[in-house]
């Protein structure tokens, strides 16, 4: 028997598709407060989102007469038509969010226009209409869910503790104040503020807000165009000792849409390749700009994946820039020899403070307005300098008392500053948003000299020690290097310095000959790069079968177990998408090829190690091993006068 669903179970499995936590319930309401053009957003949470969420925006607000429309399924002010989605602008579109949430939790709306004389109060249980009357409120509009999940207890039971769901919502707050830079965003939870960013629009100080000072002295900044088809890219990635194990920093923006797109991730990844160790991802904010037409944002009930028309030049360009930023840069590690700071007492210590400062309602912020025919300025972006004290208290007053927390970055003098201006869109429903502002130029605290950029200056090896790490002074700064990080280093780039010439490497001959012995799959991939193997210095012939005569090897390859080297290429080309990619497999059996460089615990001469160290000089990038870990650390003349207490 075939049934038609009533009203209620049909909004309920809708809600199911919109709404799976608070998080979810929570990005919906943000996104309609920025796309009312709100300035400032205020989430509020109790139990996790579970028994209270209030958003409260100083967004446009919402006409009387319009609010009760507002909850009607597929009901939306951002489009008209189906044409209208091919140049969506918006955060929402669909028209989903507001009856999904309203239809599994009880919903009290408080909205007022700026050229109202007096506000709405609308309330909604469950999707049935309870009261729609007027109300004295301020500019803007809050928004009340209470009991979420109240009458579908299925739903409320698969729910995490209030600690897990207060966590989503604070995750994605991080996201939307990344993608909306001139936005102040507040998180209150159980009464204590955990989260407030400023909204000036430098992504530096929000990289400080959410992530710490270390994360944000490490931010390069990325900026790559393709002008024929519209594309560009900006942001900043962290250098590689920055870095995550997981992928919760990596953060994507597509035309100011935070979303999890996997054409940049890829691409990030694959450029920090020979720059991260395995399961290290890397720090990054990247905002990508395209035409609306190039890019499907309706596939997704949450609107977080879309699809490009053109993912392989996307991949193209954000590869190429994040490879070209990181090759160019000083990558030695500073490591200090203080005592780290706590980071969960700081972490208490911060969250005291926004708790002990003041921060305003949004409806206490008064949007700036654009004079009519008066061109908008952007802010000026002064370059940012050496950060003092990463610790320094988080409280500093503005002439809106807008900012909580005091940012410990030293702006030079004679700056000139502006206040952020936000534009005022002609249609509020889709206002315009300003990419961030991204700050140039952020100086390590007593950064070290780049001993192989200036590889012309003179150093005195000291020694080695523990017979693996190698002591070099030069310029105040003692440096340690890694001789097998090194080394492999050193092996690695000479072997693709052969490829990428096409110069045909030196080969040794083996005596007698090694037969292989490998499965027909590995016999097939064999065979279809048997000059990949012949142009790295191999002579290996067909011996019958799956078997295999192996006459000759690179000269570099020392003391190396052929066996182990040869299944270690062909298991890593047969778990590879494309093992015929070329680029794939040269870099694959480059990176096996460093098996052949001196390991720890080996003595070698002052004369070995000076020619090791100055072959690295002549590297692209001596920073780091094929495999992402430091070839050299270093330790500046102040951090060890400061240990034997010769200086405070």
């Amino acid at each position: 028997m075939i049934n038609i669903l009533d009203k209620n179970t049909i909004d309920q499995i809708a809600a199911g598709e919109v709404v799976e936590r608070p998080a979810s319930a929570v990005k919906e309401l943000v996104e309609n407060a920025l796309d009312a053009g709100a300035t400032a957003v205020t989430v509020e949470l109790k139990d996790g989102g579970i028994g209270l969420i209030r958003v409260t925006d100083n967004g446009c607000g919402i006409d009387k007469d319009e609010i009760r429309v507002a909850f009607y399924r597929h009901a939306t002010s951002k489009i008209k038509t189906a044409e209208d989605l091919i140049n969506v602008s918006s955060l929402g579109f669909r028209g989903e969010a507001l009856s999904s949430i309203a239809s599994v939790a009880k919903v009290e709306v408080l909205t007022k226009k700026d050229d109202a004389f007096i506000g709405t109060r609308y309330v909604i249980e469950g999707g049935e209409e309870k009261t729609l009357e007027e109300a004295g409120c301020p500019d803007g509009t809050t928004f009340l869910v209470r009991d979420l999940f109240y009458n579908t207890p299925v739903r409320r039971k698969f729910l995490k503790s209030s600690v897990t769901e207060t966590g989503y919502v604070a995750e994605l707050l991080e996201k939307l104040a990344l993608s909306e830079p001139f936005v102040s965003f507040k998180l209150i939870s159980n009464g204590k503020v955990i989260l407030h960013t400023t909204g000036n629009g430098k992504i530096q100080d929000i990289f400080l807000e959410l992530y710490g000072a270390e994360t944000a002295r490490a931010l390069l900044e990325i900026n790559a165009e393709d002008e024929e088809r519209g594309i560009k890219l900006t942001g900043v990635i962290a250098k590689p000792h920055v870095t995550r194990g997981t992928r919760g920093l990596e953060s994507f923006f597509v035309n100011t849409r935070y979303v999890r797109c996997n054409t940049l991730k890829a691409a990030v990844e694959d450029g920090y390749k020979g720059f991260l160790m395995g399961h290290n991802y890397p720090v990054c904010a990247l905002y990508l700009s395209l035409p609306y037409e190039c890019v499907d944002v309706n596939v997704h009930p949450s609107k977080l994946e879309l699809k490009f028309t053109d993912s392989e030049a996307i991949y193209d360009l954000a590869y190429n820039v994040v490879r070209d930023t990181l090759s160019g840069k000083n990558m030695i590690v500073k490591a200090s020899l203080s005592e780290e700071p706590d980071q969960k007492e700081i972490k208490k210590e911060n969250e005291k403070r926004l708790n002990e400062t003041h921060i305003p309602e949004p409806f206490e912020i008064k949007k700036p307005v654009t004079p009519v025919g008066q061109e908008i300025k952007k802010p000026v972006s002064p370059v940012m300098q050496e950060i003092k004290n990463p610790v320094t208290p988080l409280v500093r007053e503005t002439k809106e008392d807008l900012t909580p927390q005091a940012l410990p970055w030293e702006e030079p003098e004679n700056t000139v500053k502006e206040e952020p201006v936000n534009p005022v869109s002609d249609e509020p429903t889709t206002p315009v948003r300003e990419q961030p502002i991204i700050i140039t130029d952020v100086v390590q605290t007593e950064l070290p000299p780049d001993i192989y950029r200036d590889h012309k200056k003179e150093f005195r090896i000291v020694g080695q020690v523990l017979k693996t790490y190698w002591i070099i002074e030069m310029d105040n700064t003692v440096y340690m290097i890694d001789q097998h990080a090194a080394h492999e280093k050193v092996l690695y780039e000479k072997t693709m310095r052969y490829l990428r010439t096409k110069t045909e490497m030196p080969t040794q001959a083996i005596m007698p000959a090694e037969i292989l012995s490998l499965s027909i799959r590995e016999a097939q991939v064999l065979n279809e790069n048997i000059d990949v193997f012949l142009n790295m210095g191999f002579e290996i012939s067909e011996f019958g079968g799956s078997d295999f005569k192996l006459t000759g090897i690179p000269a570099d390859l020392v003391d190396v177990d052929l066996h182990d080297l040869f299944s270690e290429i062909l298991s890593s080309m047969l778990s590879e998408r494309d093992h015929k990619n070329p680029d794939v497999l040269t870099e694959r059996i480059a990176t096996m090829s460093c098996k052949a460089a001196v390991k720890g615990n080996n003595e070698l001469s002052f004369a070995e190690a000076k020619a090791l160290i100055e072959s690295m000089f002549e590297l692209e990038d001596p920073y780091h091993c094929p495999h992402g870990r430091p070839t050299t650390i270093s330790f500046s003349k102040s951090e060890l006068e400061k240990k034997f207490k010769r200086i405070v």
